[in-house]
């Protein structure tokens, strides 16, 4: 039986279990008993490369002792089991230190839950994930391609503002910002660890010793704020040959801005933070009074600023409103300029994203250290004879061939244009710059270009009312 066939056979099982509701359940259900399973064949393995390895989990609680038996506990007594003694047992571990294994069991669980009613079908689910053998090659590659389009399907389960980043997009970020073994690369909102893993296969393609992989296993760092992505992007990382996966489970945007010193910069920030987004009062209190938001992309890129080291590159993803908003975006735009090399700004088309959104998104690379002296901009075309992208005809990873190789070598021609820092201060900040190789008539909009150039005119009434409410208030 194929992985994916695994797989639809555990949700089609799931789907009859009264306690689980929806894909959103149905997937943290699944999530948690893969994790087990695949921690516990990574132990096997370094039980024999270890002499003396020893488990954080106690041996009752093991995936080997209650779950890997076919003939083993089912009905009510597993039910009983999971609930009343391994949840609390794994929530509670005791002993376990930051960056050890049993910390990262113990931050899986902490949020984690066991949505299912029938311990019968539950057994029947955990003798299907024991077909599945992580140590082995095949089987790991296999369920790594289908855990890729899981993660996609994750998606339709989220809220606004939560997508997947196509991979195709991820690996062209990392290419072009090209992480060194030795350097730290973070995701301060990784997600379900897109950019982790694809920085991860990038480096690991560098390595030419043992001590080169060593270096590369401490040097992937992640922070994401919700349960389920951080849980899948764990498991991501620990399918990836990552011992001790380096990722946080806790909001970036919480820890105040002046508390950060040379000790928390890295080299390399790759990152897609939420947008459309909203934070809380409080975590706006974290920020100088200038950059104070409620919009969750924008703190992001003033955090991304604080976390660069000089000479350190970033690639990130933000729609067309962060280009053309102004207030605080106009001044996050003006500390951008001065303090980075806004290089290249990669414009994508409608629907890379879709079907979760259809706001348009841009692609930022800049490098800490220098001040920007003009901006390379690159409208990345349609494929011949796509007018979109969809579900079943997603942006790919061949198309950003026309970037690269345009990329040490810039002319402009009908897809790349250049305009200078004084020209952007005289527009006030404005990013949003055109195509000057296409007219007006030239554009074929449709609904969602019609609604982003609404929501533009919505941005700047809600931005001038604000003024309006400080000057009168």
């Amino acid at each position: 039986m194929t992985i994916a066939n695994v797989i639809k056979s555990i949700q089609d099982i799931m789907r009859q279990d009264v306690g689980v509701d929806g894909d959103a359940q149905r997937i943290a259900q699944l999530v948690w008993m893969i994790f087990l399973k695949i921690f516990d064949d990574k132990e096997a393995e370094l039980e024999i490369v270890e002499d003396d390895y020893q488990s954080p989990i106690p041996e009752e609680y093991r995936w080997r002792t209650w779950a890997a038996n076919d003939e083993g506990m089912t009905g009510d007594e597993l039910l009983e089991f999971v609930n009343n003694k391994l949840f609390p047992a794994l929530k509670e571990l005791p002993d376990v230190e930051e960056n050890t294994r049993g910390y990262i069991v113990k931050e899986v669980f902490q949020d984690s839950y066991n949505y299912m009613k029938s311990g019968t079908l539950m057994r029947q689910i955990l003798n299907k994930i024991n077909e599945i053998d992580f140590n082995s090659s095949e089987d790991r590659h296999l369920f790594n391609d289908f855990y890729e389009t899981f993660l996609k399907d994750l998606q339709s389960a989220g809220n606004a503002g939560e997508f997947y980043t196509p991979r195709a997009v991820t690996q062209f970020m990392v290419d072009m910002t090209n992480p060194q073994v030795g350097e730290k690369v973070l995701d301060p909102a990784c997600g379900t660890g897109g950019f982790l893993t694809s920085s991860l296969e990038h480096l690991m393609n560098q390595a030419k010793t043992a001590e080169d992989r060593q270096l590369i296993q401490g040097s992937i760092y992640g922070i994401e704020k919700k349960q389920l992505p951080h849980v899948l992007a764990v498991t991501n990382l620990i399918l990836h040959d990552i011992e001790i996966p380096k990722i946080r489970h806790d909001n970036s945007l919480s820890r105040p801005l002046r508390d950060y010193g040379p000790k928390d910069q890295v080299e390399v920030v790759l990152t897609n933070p939420p947008f459309g987004g909203v934070e809380e009062d409080g975590i706006q209190a974290n920020f100088p009074t200038s950059f104070r938001t409620k919009e969750t992309a924008d703190l992001f890129m003033a955090l991304i600023l604080t976390l660069l080291k000089d000479n350190g590159r970033a690639a990130v993803v933000l729609p067309d409103g962060f280009l053309f908003g102004e207030g605080v975006k106009t001044r996050l735009k003006e500390k951008l300029l001065e303090e980075c090399n806004l290089h290249t700004i990669v414009r994508l088309p409608n629907g890379v994203f879709a079907p979760y959104t259809g706001i348009r998104t841009n692609l930022l690379f800049f490098t800490k250290g220098e001040p920007t002296k003009e901006i390379w901009y690159f409208e990345h075309p349609y494929p011949d004879g796509q007018k979109s992208y969809s579900k079943t005809k997603p942006i790919r990873i061949e198309e950003f061939e026309l970037e690269k190789q345009w990329w040490n070598n810039r002319v402009e021609n009908e897809y790349a244009w250049k305009v200078s820092v004084e020209d952007i201060k005289n527009k006030n900040y404005n990013l949003d710059i055109k195509n000057p190789s296409k007219s007006e008539e030239d554009e074929d909009l449709d609904v969602t270009q019609i609604l982003s150039k609404i929501q533009k005119k919505n941005y700047r009434i809600a931005e001038l009312t604000d003024e309006l409410i400080k000057i009168l208030g």
